[in-house]
This record gives structure tokens, sequence and C-alpha cells, in this order.
């Protein structure tokens, strides 16, 4: 039940989707009550972010299972999407020009700058607690300069072109690392 609650919680006080969700999840779940480790949370958050489906439900789904096997999965995964459910079933339903009012429009942008930096705030703590070793660092630079240069240039690529490419070099780069380690040790 503290699964369901503590997602409901999450799910219902974050606007902004997935992205926005990272770091209330990260606050409560690493943070707060301990659930995961920091490590195991940017684990998690690029598995989620590379496999089907809402990130935050993926995050949701990993703490439940950790916490509670099966049945935390499931408490956990329904706790984060049923407040979102609930919330867009009744807009929809009772609200058919909900956007069209003055001052619902007006908070959805001052809520587009808050989910902005609720983006660039994870961002910035997962750099901050990275491992600093200089590969690492130096595909942190490459990544952030590539993105930079396809929003400069207006650049249509697939998130998805993007993430097999960075596992792709990821691989290669780290293997070679590796193999340059063995050969050292003997």
């Amino acid at each position: 039940m503290e699964l369901f609650l503590t997602f409901a919680k999450i799910g219902m006080f974050t606007f902004g989707g997935g992205y926005a969700m990272i770091s209330l999840i990260e606050n409560i779940c690493v943070e707060n009550k301990k659930w995961i480790t920091h490590d195991e949370m940017m684990t998690v958050t690029v598995i989620a972010e590379s496999t089907p489906g809402p990130i935050a439900i993926n995050c949701a789904t990993y703490v439940g299972y950790k916490r509670a096997k099966l049945p935390g999965a499931i408490f956990a995964t329904l706790g984060v999407i049923i407040p979102s459910f609930v919330i867009i079933f009744a807009i929809s339903k009772f609200l058919n020009h909900f956007l069209e009012i003055a001052w619902v429009a007006n908070a959805f942008k001052g809520i587009k700058i808050a989910v902005g930096i609720l983006i660039v705030d994870v961002a910035i703590k997962m750099l901050k607690k990275m491992k600093k070793k200089p590969m690492q660092i130096i595909m942190v630079c490459f990544a952030i300069a590539a993105m930079l240069l396809i929003n400069i240039f207006a650049l249509n690529i697939s998130s998805m072109v993007l993430m097999l490419a960075s596992a792709v070099i990821g691989i290669v780069v780290f293997s070679i690392n590796n193999m340059r380690r063995e050969h050292m040790k003997k």
C-alpha cells in the first residue's frame, strides 16, 4: 500500500510527463525512503528510456518490483497511472474546452517552464553524481555538443537513432578501454 500511495502522490503532483517525474521519483525513492540507490536510479532511468512505455511507469515498476516483487510492481505502476488517468478522464469528460479557459492556458504556460527546469535539474544531478572518468566526461561533452548541433540546425533525427548510435559508441569505446586494461594487466 505504501508503494501505491507514494507513486500515486508522484503521479498526482507531477506535471510534464516522465522526465519531470524523474526528479520527484529520485527525491522520494532514493533520498527519502532509500528504496533504491542513486546508481540504480541512473540505471533504471537509462533502461526506462530505451524500453517501450512511459519512463515514469517503467521507473515505478522497477522500484515496486525491487521492494515487493510482482505485487509491488503492480501497485507502484497503478499508483503512478491512476491519478493521471482520472485527471485526464475528468478533464475530457466534463470540460470540453478546458484549454480555452484563459487562466488554465496561462497556468500551463507557467507549468511548461517549471517542467523544463525540473528536467534540467535531473540532468545536473545525474551529471554531478556520475563517476568522473575521462572517457565518460568526453562522451557527455560529445553528447551535449551533438544535441546542441541537432537543435541549432533543426535536424530531424529520431531519438531511436540517437539511442542506438549512443549504444554502439558506448560498446565500442568501453570495449576498447576494457581490452586496454586487460592488456596492461598482462
